[in-house]
């Protein structure tokens, strides 16, 4: 028996006891993803990985978790990374104003090269030549041109000479595997204890009762009291610490929730370039099957004691030129990979990337007791203290030309890392032979989570340059 008054005959419940659903969608970064947990709890079970823009039914919010249903599944995520609106895969919203970007290759005949030009007409003024093979980000395509990126550069080039096929033809690409006795889960413990360091904005927290705020006059702001107070990735102590603030500090508050531990917690703005990044970002780079199948991103895996042998001219011309001291300094490159034994394309690639085109502080020279000296590879370049930690390295060693600290890096590279067994990118970054055999994260060559990562496009395009040339890849494998 049941109360008649209680019973509709148009088949609409009451809204009293309905369960109301809400369509929302993974809006994490590219190539990032979303964890279905059992619970509302990092540390519980996970049920499945979600990628950028997967519809989600959201059942219910508590706190920064959300209750939702995907592929016929029901778990619990972070709120924070869901969207109202549709979110593209590539990075961007679904409004018609966003930006998408395309990854494609320049494909021109052996031997020539595309104009990028400052604007989409023949007319206009040519920021550099790409040879054939470059991969570039298309930002946007009208009226035959195509707006993109490559080479730290963004211009306007003909459409028509763009391809999405992927270019390496007349290389041989070798892959071998190599198994390390530790499972990727471990691994990655292993390197949260270093805390890997990334510049991925995240939503952060802090318990109520590390802030004074005067709710009257100013809400939206809080005061440290006391020392040592961690911001953490979520409401919660068992959140990984993002980062920690001094006594005193103020703090923008951006919302108040309910932490997993019944606490009051702040959600603030943390606005520090580089933090601790999350277990599953770490996660992410570690694992090298993200990365192995990609033409690209597979370069992490290059071994970097195969030398290239490429022409001095045509690194000057279609790699160095406009890039600040490097321009001009092939030949300072080639012959650091002949007495080093290291991939000039890598070094090249490398002093790019640190001296932000051979524009850096450190690049350009920098005087120290009394001496201009010069860095190319950030060696010694501590965080915090970058320029005076490595202009003081480079005096140690005598680099008082760029020729010098080109050559001289070079050396220092293969032997502290090459000789050492960290012979390409990933295993100087991660270094998973001393994680073995120490459980340890040690003798990496930077903190920055995304560092080999970084540097592909850059290697992918000098490579590209050449007609033939064996290329050996060297991918670890996890338990």
């Amino acid at each position: 028996y049941l109360s008649s008054s209680k019973v509709s005959t148009s088949g609409s419940t009451s809204s009293s006891s309905a369960v109301k659903t809400v369509t929302k969608y993974v809006n994490v970064d590219p190539g990032s993803h979303l964890l279905l947990r059992q619970k509302a709890s990092t540390n519980s079970a996970i049920l499945a990985s979600l990628s950028r823009g997967t519809s989600v039914k959201v059942l219910s919010t508590s706190g920064s978790w959300a209750k939702v249903t995907v592929s016929g599944k029901t778990g619990y995520v972070h709120a924070d990374y869901l969207s109202s609106s549709k979110v593209s895969t590539s990075g961007s919203t679904s409004s018609s104003s966003a930006a998408k970007t395309v990854t494609k290759y320049v494909n021109v005949d052996p031997g020539s090269s595309l104009n990028m030009r400052t604007s989409p007409s023949t007319s206009a003024s040519i920021i550099t030549k790409l040879a054939s093979g470059t991969v570039v980000q298309v930002l946007s395509e009208a009226n035959g041109w195509a707006k993109v990126t490559a080479f730290g550069k963004t211009g306007y080039v003909s459409a028509q000479y763009l391809s999405s096929a992927e270019p390496l033809q007349g290389k041989s690409i070798s892959k071998n595997y190599q198994s390390y006795g530790i499972s990727l889960n471990e691994m990655v413990n292993i390197e949260m204890k270093a805390n890997p360091q990334t510049d991925k904005k995240y939503s952060t927290y802090i318990r109520s009762d590390a802030l004074i705020v005067d709710s009257k006059t100013n809400p939206k702001k809080g005061v440290v009291v006391g020392s040592n107070w961690n911001i953490r990735g979520g409401a919660g102590t068992n959140y990984w610490v993002v980062g920690k603030v001094s006594n005193g500090s103020t703090l923008q508050i951006l919302g108040t929730v309910k932490g997993t531990d019944g606490k009051t917690w702040y959600k603030v703005s943390y606005n520090k370039t580089w933090v601790n990044a999350s277990p599953e970002d770490v996660k992410y780079y570690v694992n090298p099957a993200n990365f192995e199948n990609d033409p690209v991103q597979c370069f992490q895996f290059l071994k970097l004691t195969q030398t290239a042998n490429v022409d001095k001219d045509e690194i000057n011309e279609k790699v160095l030129a406009g890039k600040g001291i490097l321009a001009g300094k092939a030949e300072s490159f080639i012959t650091a990979s002949k007495l080093s034994g290291v991939n000039e394309l890598y070094l090249i690639s490398h002093a790019l990337l640190e001296t932000k085109n051979g524009t850096s502080e450190l690049a350009n020279g920098v005087q120290y007791k009394g001496r201009t000296v010069y860095n190319m590879y950030g060696i010694g370049a501590y965080d915090g203290s970058a320029v005076t930690s490595g202009a003081a390295y480079a005096y140690n060693q005598g680099w008082f030309t760029p020729e010098a600290a080109i050559i001289g890096g070079a050396k220092f590279i293969e032997s502290n890392y090459l000789k050492n067994g960290q012979d390409t990118l990933y295993k100087m970054r991660w270094n998973p032979s001393a994680a073995v055999s120490t459980r340890t994260a040690s003798h990496q060559y930077a903190t920055d989570i995304g560092w080999a990562s970084k540097q592909v496009s850059s290697i992918y395009n000098l490579y590209s340059l050449l007609d033939s040339g064996q290329i050996i890849l060297d991918i670890p494998k996890y338990q």
